[in-house]
């Protein structure tokens, strides 16, 4: 009987050791884009938690939707997730192009928003599905953070 209650408690053990990295692969978010993400660039990803790879840019492109540059065609208004591992500036995310529009900053310090869902440009219009352009500028012409 003794046996039998070890036999079943081992396996009722070693069976959370199976559930556990499972829940915590739950709470997902942008550290591991963060980590494999080449220093001084930005990147947007049309999902959550930094997944489905727009692009990245080392420099301005504020035209998301023209052919030229990092940014192209149907990157515009498809970001969901943005990442910030620039080496001195603020990128600078605008509903417009040409810079126009409302504007959403992301900070070097805050790294990434894993979703802009809940965000909105500075004119009040939601930024999930809505960046047109982005500039890197510094915080002090940032009004609007992502969080």
């Amino acid at each position: 009987m003794r046996k039998a209650f070890a036999v079943m408690t081992t396996v009722a053990v070693a069976s959370l050791g199976v559930i556990v990295p499972a829940t915590s692969a739950q709470a997902a978010d942008c550290s591991d884009a963060m980590a494999g993400a080449d220093s001084g660039y930005m990147f947007a990803y049309d999902s959550t938690n930094c997944s489905g790879y727009l692009g990245k840019a080392s420099g301005d492109d504020s035209n998301w939707g023209d052919s030229a540059l990092s940014f192209q065609g149907t990157d515009t208004n498809s970001a969901s997730s943005i990442l910030n591992n620039g080496n001195n500036y603020e990128v600078k995310f605008y509903n417009g192009t040409g810079g126009t529009g409302g504007h959403i900053c992301l900070s070097r310090t805050e790294g990434w928003a894993s979703s802009l869902l809940g965000d909105t440009f500075t004119t009040g219009v939601a930024a999930n599905n809505a960046i047109s352009g982005h500039a890197w500028s510094t915080a002090s012409n940032c009004s609007k953070w992502a969080v």
